[in-house]
């Protein structure tokens, strides 16, 4: 089997990359776009199709979705296959969506429910994964080397990596919002703040917010292309959802810190959080397996775009060997049990108290750490999800 991977840089894709090579594919991989990050979509049209004219591809995949990309595919009567890792997708929403080509395999389920009835047949849901033979291989290769100094300094008590969403929030850039206007979303995203598991405001914002909140956000994002997006999920998902993961992720930081010794590795400025030791971003591939497998606890807070779905930090934690305790998520229960396979909290009192407990009792931690590496091993690696994409493409095909 011959597979273009067309690539723009997602932490992923080598350990996908590797998957479809284990499975006997023909790999060739399209990069314009991770190293050129404004590339027009004629040149996507022109790269895309050269390589496909010069080989008799079987199947075009990438991570999340391209719309030019599936485009040339439906030219080509070529299938194509994309796997979201992130949540919004906004492009989901394009006119391309429709092509008969695609064959896009969502990892949160409630993404899944939007899009699917735009594409029946060819709309599928596929949880994410990890690739624990790496990590482990990163995690020996640390701990046989002679040098113990790097090693050491990615062991914590409690950590989290990851962005505050601090410097990346759009909802920031609201003008002079209207006193009623300030006063709803605040209250708002307090309520949503308090509630684990579900996310309801795309249920409740009234059209009157709707319309206030577009004339008051300048650069408001409006896509030229997308027939199937509406400005309540803009709204409710790029706008607000990303504001309240900012403010749960300072908050619940501030709150931990004041009880804990906390390590953060990240980007974002810390300097209002008092107490917590900013360790500055972890190389992905070398660097965050060993702070998930050293830490005594790792924490999670899902970015709230993400509905119901796992996160790929929460994968990755448990390839890793790492425990972890994260907020609950509604598909959680469907591939792991916590208090066996991880933890979760449902509050922020539990949180505290959870990471407490486990400080306390580390070789307890380490035992549901192993579990759970154990029952990615077996059951959840980037493997076993493209066996399972590509009997789900013969299938429908």
């Amino acid at each position: 089997m011959k597979v273009l991977f067309y690539r723009y840089g997602s932490i992923c894709e080598p350990f996908l990359l590797t998957a479809w090579e284990e499975l006997g594919a023909e790999v060739t991989e399209l990069t314009c776009e991770v190293s050129n990050k404004n590339i027009e979509p004629s040149e996507v049209v022109q790269a895309v199709s050269r390589t496909l004219m010069d080989g008799n591809f079987s199947l075009v995949f990438s991570v999340n979705f391209f719309p030019t990309v599936s485009d040339v595919c439906n030219i080509f009567h070529i299938p194509y296959a994309g796997w979201t890792v992130d949540a919004p997708v906004m492009e989901l929403y394009s006119k391309s969506i429709t092509n008969p080509c695609n064959y896009l395999f969502l990892f949160d389920r409630c993404q899944y429910q939007d899009i699917a009835p735009l594409n029946p047949g060819h709309v599928f849901y596929l949880p994410l994964a990890t690739d624990p033979a790496y990590m482990q291989s990163v995690i020996r290769d640390a701990a046989k080397s002679a040098s113990c100094t790097g090693h050491n300094r990615f062991c914590s008590d409690l950590s989290f990596v990851g962005s505050l969403y601090t410097e990346k929030c759009a909802y920031d850039k609201l003008s002079n919002p209207p006193e009623y206007l300030a006063g709803f979303l605040d209250g708002l995203m307090a309520a949503q703040l308090k509630v684990y598991g579900y996310y309801f405001i795309d249920e409740v914002l009234p059209g009157q917010v709707i319309a206030d909140f577009k004339e008051h956000l300048p650069g408001y994002y409006s896509p030229v292309d997308a027939p199937y997006l509406d400005d309540k999920t803009i709204i409710s998902q790029l706008y607000i959802g990303n504001k309240i993961s900012s403010l749960e992720r300072v908050r619940l930081m501030k709150l931990l810190a004041s009880h804990y010794s906390l390590d953060i590795y990240t980007a974002s400025d810390t300097s209002g959080i008092p107490g917590i030791h900013n360790r500055g971003l972890a190389k992905t591939l070398t660097e965050m397996p060993l702070v998930f497998h050293n830490s005594t606890v790792n924490l999670n807070m899902t970015s709230k775009p993400i509905r119901s779905g796992i996160p790929l930090r929460i994968w990755d934690i448990m390839g890793c060997g790492g425990f972890l305790i994260t907020n609950f998520q509604s598909e959680i229960p469907e591939y792991f049990t916590p208090g066996e396979h991880l933890e979760v909290y449902e509050s922020e009192e539990d949180l505290i108290d959870k990471c407490g407990y486990y400080l306390a009792h580390p070789d307890r931690a380490r035992e549901i750490a192993q579990n759970g590496l154990e029952l990615v091993q077996s059951k959840h690696t980037y493997r076993h999800r493209i066996e399972e994409l590509l009997r789900t493409i013969l299938e429908h095909k």
